[in-house]
């Protein structure tokens, strides 16, 4: 009896044990959101001050449906910090953190009324975006009227880190072909649209896509029947990130390749 009282003892001891509450990690801090324009970096408070929050609503492809989102007008904050006259003037070229990066015509973002999403007015901390489902978060761009819902004429990067000011030949030097062939020019405007926001092209450009030029072109390991179906549709072939393009021509197709040809002759690795 007594050694099962002192076996009772002990178990009941090890259950009051770990029924005890267990102290909960204390919460991480709050990072504050930060966007670098030009070569400053600037705090959401900082760029409130720039251009006040309103609520703006958009026909959002990216989300497929109409949101609402608190929001501040582009123009202001790039008026005040990078002068209207030399944005309008310039490429704007837009970064996310993951590396993902658009450029775009200054006088487009103006023009067409873009804004600075900071938060979703009716999810707060927004909804999840994308096929990865991620938080949009620090800033997103949005444009309001309801014909700017195509993503390649009117882009709508996500995740944005920073925005800076520079012709496309500065800021992606090595992507520029050496050719005065009207189809590989033709090409390199649809990369320039399409395909640097997530591809580099010896090394200068988008980081979420793989590199197509070095150290072999994507047009020396893959067949021109396969790229052109590819480009096309690459869900037919796997998985991922990158999206259809329905839209293009086999014009188009032609160009992309001669210019990723091109290319292939022209390689630099930093």
């Amino acid at each position: 009896m007594v050694r099962r009282a002192f076996l009772a003892t002990l178990i009941l001891g090890a259950c009051t044990k770990k029924s005890e509450p267990v102290p909960l990690p204390a919460e991480k801090p709050v990072v504050e959101a930060r966007l670098t324009i030009g070569e400053k970096e600037y705090r959401l408070q900082d760029l409130l001050a720039l251009s006040p929050e309103k609520i703006v609503v958009s026909k959002d492809d990216q989300y497929g449906k109409r949101k609402r989102f608190k929001a501040m007008a582009l123009g202001p904050i790039l008026d005040k910090t990078l002068g209207q006259q030399e944005v309008r003037g310039s490429e704007v070229l837009m970064r996310a953190l993951d590396g993902y990066v658009i450029s775009i015509s200054g006088a487009r973002l103006y023009d067409g009324d873009a804004w600075l999403a900071f938060d979703d007015a009716d999810t707060p901390g927004f909804e999840a975006i994308g096929n990865k489902q991620v938080n949009p978060g620090p800033y997103y761009l949005i444009w309001p009227k309801d014909d700017q819902h195509d993503l390649v004429q009117w882009p709508r990067p996500y995740q944005m880190s920073s925005i800076v000011i520079a012709t496309y030949a500065s800021r992606f030097p090595h992507t520029v072909p050496e050719s005065d062939d009207a189809l590989v020019q033709a090409g390199f405007q649809i990369f320039k649209s399409l395909c640097i926001h997530c591809h580099a092209i010896n090394r200068d450009g988008g980081r979420v896509g793989p590199e197509l030029n070095v150290p072999k072109s994507v047009t020396e390991y893959w067949s021109e029947e396969n790229l052109r179906a590819y480009i096309l549709n690459p869900q037919t072939f796997r998985y991922g990130n990158m999206p259809p393009n329905p839209q293009l021509s086999e014009r188009d197709l032609d160009g992309i390749l001669a210019y990723l040809k091109h290319m292939g002759g022209h390689k630099f690795e930093p």
